[in-house]
């Protein structure tokens, strides 16, 4: 009977181990909620101050402080560590709320996150700045961008607002074109940029906007989505006079602010507001280079009506997704200019250093390495900037452009009703006639 018993406690215990094993790799969540937090969340608590005190996180007590710890408390006086005021858990991390003593600033946290990664035994440490003073360490446990997984309670479209990909801090990230009116995103071939465009056009279709998109590459990229895009421009020839019209638009929408007395579309009454418009470039390059010398003037008239779109057709409530391999001075004149105004940036895999500094060096010049370390094999991965100077990464979901199809043929209904795009619009082709029935 004994003999049983152990047998049935090691083999009670292998399999034990065996599944922890197992849910390290296919089921993180579930490992990290057993074993990695509570091992984790006692790590920090064991050495938070020691921790904190070597990485120079510390300053030297007030003289008050001091004081009373020599005269009244008759200890030695010890460094002011920042002050734990919250500890929340979550499913792919930790998230502790610290106070700043008096001498250090967020940027102090902020340069040390790869050493409290390495003390505390986390996968990322992250540093928000949540109100002045207070700032939120945000650990993740495990690569949540390995297997990308959206968070249940990620909003759905809303406003102008699409989630389109996941943080590697487990939150999701939103295109809010409110926030970041003009946007770039960059990357190599096979580096994940379509699907990005898949999934932003994904949760555009769900809202009441217009989708114009520019497909220079004969539609191929684009023209699946038609049945939800207001106008489709396949060759530059195209893209140039739906360019023309879409600032002659900017210019009648200005007239009708001015009529109304304010400065903004979403100050309109709901009534006269027109819909908002977004813009879908997906090779901006075709859009730049010419071949003839007779083309020079199609390519100037593009450049300027995309340049003013981008320097001023945000109050109007026109926005600008512009994607493309390079994006720098070699495509021509105007396009460090039309860079310029694009504030958002999503920089994927690239094949040259100078890629990523044309997307990020502007706004978020300590991206730049993370972005130049992007692995083949992670397909979607990409840098991040947000309209403060912040950036981070993120992966978008994998999504099959017949599922962004079917989307678009939902919610072909919200199409909205713009006179000036209809000689734009795409054609669709006629549903396929059933067999004829042989009952009469």
């Amino acid at each position: 009977m004994a003999d049983w018993t152990v047998w049935l406690e090691a083999t009670g215990a292998a399999a034990g181990a065996g599944g922890l094993g197992y849910a390290k790799y296919r089921a993180p969540r579930v490992y990290w909620s057993l074993v990695g937090l509570p091992a984790t969340w006692g790590r920090f608590s064991y050495s938070y101050r020691s921790t904190m005190d070597v990485c120079g996180l510390t300053v030297q007590p007030s003289g008050l402080r001091a004081f009373m710890a020599r005269n009244v408390a008759r200890r030695e006086v010890q460094p002011v560590a920042p002050k734990i005021r919250r500890i929340r858990p979550t499913s792919t991390g930790l998230r502790v709320t610290l106070r700043l003593p008096a001498g250090l600033e967020p940027a102090d946290v902020i340069a040390s996150t790869e050493r409290l990664r390495h003390a505390w035994g986390v996968h990322a440490v992250r540093v928000v700045v949540t109100k002045p003073g207070f700032v939120e360490l945000r650990m993740t446990g495990y690569d949540v961008l390995r297997r990308v997984r959206m968070p249940r309670k990620a909003a759905q479209p809303h406003g102008m607002a699409v989630p389109v990909a996941l943080r590697d801090d487990g939150t999701a990230f939103e295109r809010d074109y409110r926030k970041a009116p003009m946007a770039l995103t960059l990357g190599a071939n096979n580096s994940g940029k379509s699907m990005y465009q898949r999934n932003l056009i994904n949760g555009l279709a769900q809202l009441p906007v217009a989708l114009v998109g520019m497909d220079c590459k004969r539609g191929v990229e684009q023209s699946p989505f038609a049945p939800r895009l207001s106008a489709l421009a396949t060759t530059p020839d195209d893209a140039a006079s739906l360019a023309d019209v879409l600032v002659t638009e900017m210019e009648d929408r200005f007239d009708l602010l001015n009529l109304h007395g304010v400065s903004d579309l979403w100050e309109l009454p709901e009534d006269v507001r027109p819909a908002p418009i977004v813009v879908l470039v997906d090779e901006i390059a075709e859009l730049f280079l010419i071949s003839r010398k007779e083309d020079e003037d199609r390519r100037t008239r593009i450049v300027t009506a995309l340049i003013r779109l981008a320097q001023m057709a945000r109050a109007v409530g026109i926005y600008l997704e512009i994607c493309g391999q390079r994006f720098g001075s070699d495509l021509g004149k105007g396009a460090t200019m039309l860079r310029a105004q694009l504030t958002g940036r999503v920089v994927h895999r690239v094949n040259d250093k100078e890629t990523a500094e044309m997307g990020l060096k502007d706004v978020a010049p300590t991206a730049v390495p993370t972005a130049c370390v992007i692995p083949a094999n992670r397909p979607g991965t990409a840098v991040a900037t947000d309209a403060s100077g912040g950036w981070c990464k993120i992966r978008t979901p994998e999504i099959s452009r017949d599922e962004v199809a079917a989307t678009c043929r939902d919610f072909e209904h919200l199409v909205p009703d713009l006179p000036f795009l209809a000689p734009f619009r795409p054609h669709l082709p006629a549903p396929a006639a059933g067999s004829p029935s042989l009952v009469k």
